[in-house]
């Protein structure tokens, strides 16, 4: 059990974490850079790439996850 808490921690830790590097370079060559002064629209923009790159990197670890999960069990 404490093992399986742990992956889960860490696959959806890294699942975020890569998909939030993967918006923020898709908005770099984009050009909206989320550093920029103020809260313009190419600073929402590439907030909200980080964003939705986090959640789908989250949501790929968590099906990852599952499926190596359920080939355990077979």
């Amino acid at each position: 059990m404490k093992n399986s808490l742990l992956l889960e921690g860490l696959s959806d830790a890294v699942g975020f974490v890569a998909g939030a590097l993967l918006g923020y370079g898709l908005g770099q060559v984009l050009g909206l850079d989320i550093f920029t002064p103020g809260y313009g629209s190419a600073s929402m923009g590439g907030i909200v790439l980080v964003g939705l790159g986090g959640g789908a990197g989250r949501t790929l670890a968590r099906r990852w996850r599952a499926r190596i999960t359920n080939q355990k069990e077979e």
